[in-house]
């Protein structure tokens, strides 16, 4: 039989400790009822009590909302040993499970409360007997419950056994500083689950070290039948365990152990929390960062193509995502290919050379080439490229100052012979065909009308993305307009690039 672990998310009290996140009402309400009913894990912690107005206000929206649905019993609230305070304010709010914070460490105990442990067990047993008269739960917190296992075993040993013998639900278990180490995690949490095999233990993990999430996967080895866990690894200094990361470890690593997460929905609540939190998470963060699916070099993408050799049992598919092939300087003709057939798109091995080619000139310019940017950059390369270039620009230099007319200076090669021209113009581009014209003069030769001039960005609004620009062209030798493209993250270069292809054309 698998063990079944309790996962209670508290990105609405803990996380919220984030510093500078702060969730407004609607957005504690939202975030609550997608906790649980889409992602489902089995508790939400969504405040402390006594903290605002606005923090009352959050609660009792979610505490209403919660009761219609049936699901009172699963959101909960952080609460002190302050005589009635705290329960006045639970009742107010209509919550009905709280977690009261006591002192796990005789350090706490001593320099905090300056109490003797028997005087804080006997408001504890006071406020948990006032609060099952009201019909309140209870879960209790053990506040800097790791440095107690480290340094005051006995003073731990004696909360518990006053503690587990009051009418609690749970013992909630806080690696308050984040401390601990793995084998710690393991160690301390097996000497409590067989001293107290009666008890529902908890643990709460906390970041500092970055092993918040490693503990968690050896507490839950060790028996802890529940863990608390944030959106994106949000709370206090360097934040809790992760929700997306530690829910992946559970479900390839520990084997005998079941929960109830739907995984599809993580990376969903991770992106409304960014949302709401204001901050954004980094890029390559485990599960649910941008890139984490992402293969850059095109050795991997060529092993996907082949046997999935770079696939691992993290599938994207699994958090409602998909792997993505990044599109630089690195990338090989898989790459393109893996991202060509995603649009549906296929091409001779010939033009996947150019195309190839074009994206790795982008990406040694670190441009960064998205999936949208292929059919732009398919149209650079192989819509009506000459198949020679005579005329080649070797260097130019442009202008652009306040209350000075725009100028370029122009080096261009025709055939064997190099010239060199300078010009002014209303703008940049301008500068640049006055420059051009000059050339084109010297030898006898004569510049089409240019008749329309269009610009447009792929999708994507960055302002490093790439900028097409498509120009017509009207020749007196042909009878047909022509148009020609040019792609750049610069709107002059990328219609300099377009003039050039003319210019090879005629």
């Amino acid at each position: 039989m698998k063990r079944h672990i309790e996962i209670m998310d508290t990105t609405l009290r803990d996380g919220e400790q984030t510093s500078g996140v702060s969730f407004s009402a609607s957005e504690k309400l939202t975030a609550a009822q997608l906790l649980l009913e889409e992602v489902k894990v089995d508790r939400i912690e969504v405040a402390s009590a006594r903290v605002s107005d606005g923090e009352l206000d959050a609660v009792k929206r979610i505490t209403s909302w919660a009761a219609e649905k049936g699901l009172l019993e699963k959101v909960e609230v952080l609460t002190f040993v302050d005589g009635d305070a705290s329960l006045n304010w639970m009742e107010e709010a209509g919550a009905i499970t709280m977690n009261l914070l006591t002192k796990g460490s005789l350090n706490h105990l001593k320099h905090q409360l300056k109490k003797t442990p028997e005087e804080h067990f006997s408001q504890i047993e006071e406020i948990v007997h006032k609060a099952e008269a009201k019909g309140i739960g209870v879960n209790v917190y053990l506040e800097d419950w790791s440095n107690g296992m480290r340094h005051s075993l006995d003073y731990v040993f004696q909360h518990l056994d006053f503690t587990t013998k009051l009418p609690i639900k749970r013992i909630l278990l806080p690696d308050t500083l984040g401390v601990l180490t793995p084998e710690e995690s393991y160690d301390f949490l097996k000497t409590l689950v067989e001293r107290y095999p009666d008890t529902h233990f908890d643990f709460h993990g906390h970041n500092d070290y970055d092993l918040g999430v490693a503990n968690v996967m050896q507490a839950v080895k060790a028996g802890a039948h529940g863990i608390h866990l944030t959106v994106n690894g949000l709370g206090e200094r360097a934040g809790n365990a992760a929700l997306a990361s530690a829910v992946a470890v559970l479900t390839d690593f520990v084997k005998d152990v079941t929960f109830n997460v739907d995984e599809s929905t993580l990376y969903k609540i991770s992106r409304i929390i960014e949302g709401y939190s204001g901050l954004r998470i980094s890029a390559n963060q485990p599960i649910v960062g941008e890139s984490v699916f992402t293969q850059t070099a095109g050795i991997h993408a060529d092993g996907d193509k082949k046997n999935n050799l770079y696939v691992s049992e993290l599938k994207p598919g699994r958090f409602g995502r998909r792997t993505l092939y990044a599109l630089g300087k690195s990338s090989g003709k898989a790459n393109i290919e893996q991202n060509l057939k995603m649009l549906g798109i296929s091409l001779p091995d010939e033009d996947l050379k150019k195309v190839t080619k074009r994206i790795i000139q982008l990406g040694d310019k670190k441009e960064t080439v998205t999936r949208e940017d292929l059919p732009f950059i398919i149209a650079d390369v192989l819509d009506r490229a000459p198949a020679v270039e005579n005329i080649t620009v070797m260097n130019y230099v442009l202008t652009h100052s306040k209350g000075l007319q725009p100028s370029a200076t122009l080096q261009l090669k025709i055939n064997d012979k190099v010239y060199e021209e300078n010009a002014q113009g209303d703008g940049q581009y301008d500068a640049f065909m006055n420059a051009l014209q000059k050339v084109m003069t010297k030898e006898g030769l004569e510049l089409p009308e240019l008749i329309d001039y269009a610009v447009r960005i792929p999708p994507g609004g960055r302002t490093d993305a790439l900028c097409e620009t498509i120009i017509t062209w009207k020749y007196k030798h042909q009878k047909k307009e022509m148009k020609t493209r040019g792609l750049d993250s610069d709107q002059t270069v990328s219609a300099i690039e377009a003039t050039m292809k003319m210019l090879n054309l005629i």
